[in-house]
This record gives C-alpha cells, structure tokens and sequence, in this order.
C-alpha cells in the first residue's frame, strides 16, 4: 500500500500540474505530460481531458487512457447525461463520484453503462470553464476502489481548474500545424460562449431561458447578445438567428 501523501507533497505536485499546463498552453509540451503530473495530486485508473466543441457538440479527448467505450461516451454523450447539468453549474466544484446523490447515478447512463462496468468506485469529473465564464472542456479522473481523496487534493484540483482550462482551449492542440496550414475559423469571429447564444436564439427563447440553460445571468446573455449583434453587424436578435440557421448553428438540446 501507498505511503498517504502529506499535504506539503499534494501541493509540490499541484504546482507540477500547473507549470505542465502552462507548457501546453505555450505549445512547448502535451497535454499528456498534464494528466501524468495530475496523478501525484489525485490517484486515478483511468483518467482524460476533453475539449468541448460547441460548433460539432461534442467533447475531443486530448489526452486520456480510458477504454474506447469509455472515451465515446465523454465525447459523444456525456454532455447529455442527468449528472452532467450538475456538473456544468460555474459555482461549484469538482462532483467526486462517492458524493453524488443516487437517484443521480441510478438516472445516468454513463454511470450504468461505462462506469459500473469497469468497476469504478471513486473519482471526480470537473468541468472547466474560460475566463469569460464559457464552457472549454473536461477532466475526468476514475479509480477501481474507493481511495478517500485528502482535503488537499481536492482543493488543489479545483484551483487548478483556470490552468487547465487554458491548457485545453490552446490552438495548437487540434489543428493543423506546419508550413502552409491553415486554422479553422469561427463563424463571424465568434466566441465559443457567443456561439451558443446564437443557436439558443433560433429557438426564440428569451435571454432568462438562454440562461437557464447555460447557466448564466439573463444580463450576461444580453451582454453576448450585444457582442455578436456587433460583430455580425445585425440589427436585431431575429436577424442573429436567421444567420445562425442560414450557417446551420442549433442548439446542443
């Protein structure tokens, strides 16, 4: 059995997580060496970091050693999974397996269909999110039999969230590279926070229901819907949504 790890020890690792995620973010290492430095901090069997694309709806795995069943699902569906709208809410932390309530578990797939049968008894999902309060990406840490996290840990995973959210949104992780390559481009200039308030107003839902549902303030909503008003040069939010049709942006829901 493992030596417990002090606190000190906890957080001399977290520091190695950060400066790994500031490398990736600079290009200079992968995302690999992220979730290698992330194992001193919390223990884990299975482990990835995901990037969210608002525009194909799904996450990317950047790195990750799950099984492949596994992996499609955090790619493909986990985004629709019950657990998942907990997890998406800014204001709380990271949601450690033993802690959810369940009647949650018993409602995900996820839990019934990937994590159960590969006897999965610990972990946390964290969900990472850009400085302007958009959605970037995923981490996601599993362990085979129950390993009480220390306070440290989870402290340290949670403040370490801003880090690997840069380290996950970086250009370089996806795209092409070398000589005469290109970069994909978002519609209008775009945020990835705008693009989804773009899809939401093909629904006519009002700013309160966009909120709901990404888990902002209705005048944060405004605030995005002025932006991309401005940067598409549109008049109004009805000409927003039609442009947003005519590009094929709908909603994830």
């Amino acid at each position: 059995m493992a030596a417990e790890r002090s606190t000190a020890d906890i957080l001399n690792a977290a520091v190695q997580v950060r400066q790994a995620a500031r490398s990736a973010a600079r290009g200079a290492a992968g995302i690999d060496a992220v979730l290698a430095a992330l194992s001193e901090v919390a223990e884990y069997d299975h482990a990835s970091l995901a990037r969210w694309d608002p525009l194909r709806e799904r996450h990317t795995t950047l790195a990750g050693c799950y099984p492949a069943d596994a992996t499609a699902y955090i790619e493909t569906r986990l985004h629709r999974d019950p657990v998942f709208a907990v997890l998406r809410d800014p204001n709380r932390g990271g949601l450690w397996l033993g802690e959810v309530p369940w009647h949650l578990l018993a409602a995900s797939p996820g839990f019934r269909e990937v994590l159960r049968p590969l006897g999965i008894a610990g972990g946390v999902a964290q969900c990472l999110f850009a400085a302007d309060g958009s959605y970037v990406g995923m981490l996601n840490l599993s362990t085979r039999r129950p390993r009480p996290a220390p306070d440290a840990a989870r402290a340290a995973v949670t403040l370490l969230t801003e880090a690997l959210a840069a380290a996950v949104t970086v250009p370089h992780i996806d795209e092409p590279s070398g000589r005469g390559a290109t970069r994909p481009q978002r519609p209008g200039g775009l945020s990835p926070r705008e693009l989804e308030v773009l899809a939401h107003l093909t629904t006519g839902r009002t700013n309160r229901e966009i909120a709901e549902r990404l888990y902002v303030t209705p005048r944060t909503v405004g605030t995005h819907i002025e932006h991309i008003l401005a940067k598409l040069d549109l008049p109004n939010r009805a000409a927003a949504a039609a442009r947003a049709v005519a590009w094929g942006i709908t909603p994830a829901d």
